[in-house]
């Protein structure tokens, strides 16, 4: 498309079509990162690469672990006195977490469906999980955070 318009009408145009251009990528996201399985184990489901708005930062850094099969990351969104219940297990401190994790977490993929924000420091999210090799469910997990920090990871199946 040509414009034979003045230079003042042209930088409208072109600005107009970069607004365009961003809200579309806005709207449809990015493609997601592909994660990798540990050997032996197939790929977990694809997930979204732009996370709904809202997420607690302690808590969107737990989902970038995960997608990214980043175990240390993982543990280091913890505070040293965090721990994970999941379902009527508690985990409690950095090493439990870690041999968690590393046996239960780490090759799958998790997706956020919706954002509830209960208070500042306590969140509670609608997820899809996705374990290595499966097609996953919907489970609530609600992370109470200190800080950029994860407290409690409280991970439930959806009700």
């Amino acid at each position: 498309m040509s414009v034979t318009r003045t230079r003042g009408t042209r930088t409208t145009v072109v600005g107009i079509a970069a607004i365009a251009v961003g809200l579309l990528i806005t709207a449809c996201g990015s493609p997601a990162p592909r994660a990798t399985a540990p050997p032996g184990q197939q790929p977990a489901a694809s997930v979204s690469a732009a996370p709904p708005l809202g997420v607690l930062p302690a808590a969107q850094a737990y989902i970038n672990a995960v997608n990214t099969t980043n175990l240390d990351a993982l543990v280091a969104a913890f505070a040293p006195d965090g721990e994970v219940v999941d379902v009527n297990r508690r985990i409690s401190g950095p090493d439990a977490i870690r041999r968690w994790a590393d046996n239960e977490v780490i090759g799958g993929a998790l997706r956020v469906d919706d954002v509830t924000a209960l208070d500042p420091n306590t969140q509670r999210l609608r997820v899809h999980w996705a374990p290595s090799g499966s097609a996953g469910w919907a489970a609530d997990y609600t992370f109470t955070t200190r800080g950029d920090k994860i407290l409690v990871a409280d991970l439930q199946y959806a009700r």
